[in-house]
């Protein structure tokens, strides 16, 4: 029967190399880097600022030409789940899309489209950069009702 083979560790600083010599020389065992432990990043504090929030209503409208890939700096699913988290975490907002062309994809090679995910997502939405005629009824008779409740 063969010697079974060591393997020296490879050690990111010489802290590292300090501690392990303490511990072998106290004959402890342990494994460098031995195994994961996962564990959750907690959220952040983040804000948001809306493209049209409409006054005197609880509505607002968000204005998307890219709601894919990378734009702005921005990654689109970034953007994606940024829209879902104010969705669930601020119910008392109506936040629409208008998307300058809701069919397309969300990444090059998917089946969503940008109209799909709304949909699924539970958003309001409309196409080609157009906010459609009953959105505008429905605001201005918001606005009508705000101002005669004061």
């Amino acid at each position: 029967m063969s010697e079974p083979i060591l393997l020296e560790a490879k050690f990111r600083s010489s802290l590292e190399r300090k501690v392990a010599k303490q511990l072998d020389g106290e004959g402890i065992e342990y494994d460098f880097e031995g195994h994961w432990v996962h564990y959750t990043v907690p959220a952040r504090k983040a804000k948001y600022l809306p493209d049209f929030p409409i006054r005197k209503t609880t509505i607002i409208l968000e204005t998307k030409g890219r709601f894919g890939g990378t734009f702005r700096g921005a990654d689109g699913a970034q953007e994606r789940q940024k829209l879902i988290l104010l969705k669930e975490q601020h119910p008392e907002y109506d936040i629409r899309i208008v998307f300058e062309r809701a069919a397309n994809k969300i990444y090059k090679g998917s089946k969503t489209t940008y109209a799909k995910w709304a949909d699924d997502h539970g958003f309001k939405w409309s196409d080609k950069g157009v906010v459609p005629p009953e959105w505008i009824a429905e605001i201005k008779a918001q606005q009508r009702t705000t101002r005669k409740s004061k």
